[in-house]
């Protein structure tokens, strides 16, 4: 695409756990990170979750301040929309709290990343164009309990498409029947990815097993959260997991 960024088909679906934003009157902006992760993440001052306040109160003409704590559980870099979510979370928290109309987060989520228009709806939807361009799909996966798998290794999406073929191999179609076009390219820079995947597929109980975005996190779907808890059990040790549900 003309401005650097890649034209695709993806489902957005979310989980029910992840990283918490919580937001309270200040006199100014500023974010506080804490939780397992809030060390991966650098300076505040450039974390999504704060430009993302400051472009909405900016955009709204506002000088309402707001103290926000950010406690980071998910990894950093892991292909899971972390960053993106963390940012729509701050637009619509800051939307309540300032009591300014919800189209000022509409209008600023397209400039803090291509994932953030989908976050802020936080449904499952289907992205095309660079992933902003939004469709409402009945995934009918609403409750699934789902196990999330890192093997603790970053992977930067630009690193993935630099090493992608560029190939599409057609229309996303189903999502039941889909692929992931980047898994070759993230498991050729990661190879571990592809050691998840596999031990994933094998799991008892499980109906379907991909690696999410540009990875390296990989998850799967279960067909109870008994199965879901029993692999969760058995993921290795140095390996981050998340068990959580669909919603």
């Amino acid at each position: 695409m003309p401005d650097g960024r890649h034209r695709i088909e993806t489902i957005f679906a979310f989980c029910t756990d992840g990283d918490e934003l919580s937001a309270a009157d200040a006199d100014d902006l500023s974010l506080d990170v804490r939780g397992p992760f809030a060390g991966d993440l650098g300076d505040p001052a450039d974390n999504l979750a704060l430009r993302a306040a400051n472009a909405l109160r900016e955009h709204a003409g506002t000088d309402r301040g707001a103290r926000l704590t950010l406690t980071k559980s998910l990894p950093v870099a892991s292909g899971i929309g972390g960053g993106s979510a963390d940012a729509a979370a701050a637009l619509r928290l800051l939307t309540r709290l300032w009591s300014i109309d919800p189209a000022h987060a509409s209008a600023v989520a397209p400039g803090l990343g291509a994932d953030v228009p989908a976050c802020l709806l936080s449904m499952s939807v289907r992205g095309d164009g660079a992933g902003d361009e939004l469709v409402p799909v009945s995934a009918g996966v609403s409750g699934t309990p789902v196990l999330l798998v890192n093997p603790r290794v970053e992977l930067k999406t630009a690193d993935v498409f630099a090493a992608w073929n560029g190939e599409d191999k057609g229309p996303l179609g189903d999502w039941r029947a889909g692929r992931n076009d980047l898994q070759a390219a993230a498991i050729e820079q990661v190879p571990l990815v592809g050691t998840v995947l596999a031990w994933l597929s094998v799991q008892n109980g499980v109906s379907f097993a991909r690696m999410s975005g540009s990875g390296a996190t990989c998850f799967a779907l279960f067909e109870s959260e008994d199965a879901r808890d029993h692999a969760e059990i058995a993921v290795p040790r140095e390996w981050w997991r998340l068990a959580t549900y669909l919603r």
